[in-house]
């Protein structure tokens, strides 16, 4: 990859990076960290990475460096010992953002890392498998679960609207 490839990923992505890493780390000063830490890999990487691959490694290198930051600050709450369908809310809002981002801020890490991926992104499910390290499969069950929660927290249209 040139520089000016460098330049132009840089102009095209960092948007969305920056805007996906946001929703998950819910922290704007982590999540500019995570992503200029992600385009320093980036750089130094540089002559090894087509410009063709370079979204897909920036992805990539900014899940596995937030992971990792996770990793360091807390504990990970496992599915199991979580209580989430005790989180489910009957009182009536019509502000549809503000709950589906309060629900989709309840689900495990993972599951909101794949949903985000999926449903915000666009990704297909090979290429959230590629950036999470996750098997196809994996990803379709965590989305699935992911989905259910949400359908569970939010409960019908009529009680939200």
């Amino acid at each position: 990859m040139t520089i000016e490839e460098f330049n132009t990923c840089v102009d095209m992505y960092a948007d969305n990076l920056y805007r996906f890493i946001l929703k998950n780390v819910k922290d704007v000063d982590k999540a500019k960290d995570i992503v200029q830490d992600t385009y320093e890999k980036l750089w130094l990487k540089v002559s090894d990475v087509q410009s063709t691959n370079a979204k897909s490694y920036m992805f990539t290198t900014a899940y596995r460096t937030m992971i990792d930051k996770f990793r360091s600050e807390s504990k990970q709450e496992r599915l199991e010992d979580s209580h989430l369908y005790s989180h489910s809310h009957t009182r009536q809002y019509s502000d549809l953002k503000e709950i589906l981002n309060e629900a989709v801020s309840k689900l495990p890490e993972i599951q909101r890392s794949v949903i985000m991926l999926r449903d915000y992104e666009g990704y297909d499910y090979r290429e959230i498998g590629e950036i999470t390290g996750l098997h196809e499969s994996q990803v379709k069950v965590y989305i699935f679960r992911a989905r259910k929660f949400l359908k569970t927290y939010i409960g019908s249209m009529e009680a939200v609207v």
